[in-house]
């Protein structure tokens, strides 16, 4: 462990976060410093973005997670960044594994200035997904899940789809990991995200050879007869975009370039 190479990542994200009946309606910024252990030496030599960690799309997962789940805790926060980003890379997945994390979460309104507080956490893996569930699209990878939420991956098999379904209770937050899945009738490129809303019809198809997966957040944790199957067409939902897509010589592009 001691031979790791480093990746560090930070940004600031407006989210929900914190406990005070204030804190759960408005946004605030709270400042992140994420730091990812690994071995870079095959990427190194083979000059392969699959065999590292690309920190474009990681800071936009972990943005994601912050944005979507609507922490109390930093604490918490924290421990789930930790153990998404440890837990072994998807079925659909191109990166290599990370060994460590340091996450540091700093809230900048939370004590008057100049005084500052922050949290920093250092833990190791890999960890292993709390439990891994077959379904017949493929499977999901339980990542973390308190009362409140639920963090999980949605993998699915090749020529496999998760039919169009409405959802009453949860709501329901996802990003597209991989590249070629299909969701409301068009193709959608990694970093693309929907806030779904309850009611609203949604549904994927995966059309290619390899898994393509999709982090999911439900809350409350996800509701087995809460998954409604419909028939009719796909509803009409805004998609953001946490991270550019690439053009075809691997560099980032502005979304609709």
């Amino acid at each position: 462990m001691d031979r790791l190479d480093w990746i560090h990542v930070g940004f600031q994200a407006d989210c929900i976060i914190g406990t005070f009946s204030e804190e759960r309606t408005e946004s605030q910024p709270l400042v992140v410093n994420v730091s990812i252990g690994l071995s870079t030496r095959s990427a190194g030599s083979h000059q392969r973005l699959d065999e590292t960690v690309d920190y474009l799309s990681a800071s936009g997962q972990v943005k994601f997670l912050l944005i979507a789940c609507r922490f109390r805790l930093m604490e918490t926060a924290a421990e789930a960044v930790a153990s998404y980003l440890l837990a072994p890379p998807a079925l659909g997945e191109r990166r290599a594994q990370i060994d460590r994390v340091v996450v540091e979460m700093q809230k900048p309104r939370a004590m008057a200035p100049p005084a500052t507080a922050r949290l920093v956490i250092d833990r190791t893996g890999p960890l292993a997904c709390a439990r891994v569930e077959e379904k017949e699209f493929g499977t999901v990878d339980i990542i973390f899940e308190t009362t409140e939420w639920g963090i999980y991956r949605l993998n699915i098999a090749p020529g496999k789809r998760i039919p169009l379904h409405v959802h009453d209770t949860m709501r329901e937050e996802e990003l597209i990991l991989t590249e070629g899945l299909v969701a409301q009738g068009r193709v959608l490129r990694p970093g693309t995200a929907f806030r779904w809303p309850r009611r609203a019809a949604h549904e994927y198809v995966n059309p290619t050879q390899r898994y393509q997966t999709i982090l999911c957040i439900d809350s409350p944790p996800f509701l087995a007869d809460d998954e409604i199957d419909v028939n009719g067409e796909p509803a009409e939902v805004r998609a953001e975009h946490f991270w550019p897509p690439r053009g075809p010589d691997g560099w980032s592009r502005p979304p609709g370039t």
